[in-house]
């Protein structure tokens, strides 16, 4: 017996229901295994090349924001990559590997569009969306590294050295060695016995 339902009986009052358990958030691990799964649905032919490319230019950006997700906290952006992964994705391949192939590619179902050409729209706004959120992504980074980079030139210097860090005045080197100076023609040494 519950420890509600002991305090119901004991107090005569109806037992409230316990709250449903609240769903951990997905882990690296969890989004990348998620990932493998969809690339494992179009593998092997089993949609329309536009749509395997498409698949794969998402999954590589997923793949690719999944380390950076913490920039992100808990934003809406963090949120569509992880639903990307898990739901979005799966869902909109799987709903057309139900279909019947020649049905799906040929068949129009909403203004005029086959289930092909949906599936090709979604897969682009997808697409499109993560691009976004990768861009949004390294721009954080890159914020940070523009940041450093005028804290540094506060603190050590006002110009650009190309690439180096100017930490103040270098010390002059010697030119390099040319050799004796040009004194011009060679001549004999004077009072030797010439003619």
């Amino acid at each position: 017996m519950a420890l509600g339902d002991f305090f119901a009986r004991l107090t005569g009052r109806k037992a409230e229901p316990e709250p449903a358990p609240t769903p951990r958030a997905p882990t690296t691990d969890d989004l990348l295994a998620a990932l493998v799964r969809v690339e494992e649905l179009v593998a092997g032919g089993a949609v329309p090349a536009v749509v395997a490319s498409r698949v794969a230019r998402v999954v590589r950006v997923v793949r690719e924001t999944i380390p950076r997700l913490g920039n992100l906290g808990g934003s809406a952006q963090a949120y569509s990559v992880m639903a990307t992964a898990t739901d979005y994705l799966p869902e909109a391949i799987g709903g057309y590997l139900r279909l019947p192939r020649q049905w799906a590619d040929t068949r129009p179902v909403d203004k005029g569009k086959t289930s092909l050409m949906i599936l090709i729209d979604q897969l682009d706004l997808l697409g499109a969306t993560m691009d976004k959120v990768f861009d949004a992504v390294n721009r954080a980074d890159a914020a940070a590294l523009i940041a450093h980079g005028r804290f540094l030139q506060e603190k050590f210097g006002t110009g650009s050295t190309g690439g180096g860090l100017a930490l103040g005045p270098t010390p002059s080197t010697p030119p390099p060695d040319t050799g004796p100076p040009d004194t011009g023609p060679l001549e004999p040494p004077a009072g030797r016995g010439g003619a």
